[in-house]
């Protein structure tokens, strides 16, 4: 290991092992499912951008964003922060039935954005076979306070832990329902804007990754959209075949992918850093 920057979580994070599994794309997925279901949120991205239009891109910043804060430097990642704090200060949406305006980044939108992701990244890494402990579980939770902190929250509002999580998501759930913007992205979801000649492909691909993502959505989640989902052990056992299949795809394939944050992070802090879930528990 060299002397570099290792970044703001460093090799030895379970950030860093578990944000290299390709089911990452099936829990990101969900994420944007779950975090539809908040009417205030939402509208913060259907009232500001165009997403169907430019959907791809949206998802690729987003992992940008994630690659960046896990494997680069820590400079970059408060760059990256500091980027995403500014463009949100500068964002309003309108309550339809008030008139309400409110801003995007207000504390309690940002904190719901915040553990829709962060429990789905760990939601579908865990049921898909990827080995956690509970304390290594835990700690990923806290490890996460700091990228609600780039995001501009006090860390000290986000649940640090799987336990304080739960009871956010409790304590949240009158407030979800699947309004007009949810079901825009839900229909999104099942059928993104496609090249006429990759409709095919997105039928027999895309389609199942958004019907596993949905699938692993919490009962509530299924009970607001109005669609029902497997039982709860098929999805699971769906979500491990999916983790073997994906992880067959030699690791260094997979992050030949641009933007290549991961190769990137080991020709700088040298190759122990290789993320590789065996490291955890060590």
């Amino acid at each position: 290991m060299t002397d570099a920057d290792p970044g703001l979580f460093g090799p030895e994070s379970v950030t860093w092992q578990l944000h290299s599994d390709p089911v990452m794309w099936i829990a990101g997925v969900r994420a944007l499912y779950l975090q539809a279901l908040h009417p205030r949120a939402v509208r913060g991205v259907t009232q500001n951008s165009d997403f169907r239009r430019d959907a791809w891109g949206r998802l690729m910043r987003t992992a940008s964003f994630v690659g960046t804060t896990t494997y680069g430097t820590t400079d970059a990642a408060e760059r990256a922060g500091a980027r995403v704090r500014r463009i949100h200060r500068m964002l309003t949406a309108t309550d339809p039935d008030t008139g309400e305006r409110y801003g995007v980044d207000e504390p309690a939108l940002l904190r719901w954005v915040h553990c829709a992701e962060i429990d789905s990244y760990l939601h579908v890494a865990h049921r898909s076979g990827f080995r956690l402990t509970g304390a290594e579980a835990d700690r990923y939770v806290a490890e996460h306070r700091q990228s609600a902190r780039l995001v501009g929250l006090d860390p000290d509002v986000v649940p640090g832990d799987r336990a304080e999580m739960a009871e956010y998501f409790e304590k949240v759930r009158p407030d979800l329902a699947a309004g007009p913007e949810a079901r825009e992205v839900d229909d999104f979801l099942l059928r993104p804007p496609t090249h006429p000649l990759l409709v095919p492909a997105r039928e027999v691909l895309w389609r199942r990754v958004a019907h596993l993502a949905y699938a692993s959505l919490p009962p509530y989640a299924h009970e607001l959209y109005g669609r029902p989902a497997p039982a709860p052990a098929t999805v699971t056992r769906q979500l491990r075949l999916a983790g073997l299949l994906l992880r067959r795809i030699p690791a260094r394939v997979r992050w030949q992918l641009p933007p290549k944050h991961i190769l990137r992070a080991m020709a700088r802090l040298g190759p122990d850093a290789r993320p590789a879930p065996y490291k955890l528990g060590r």
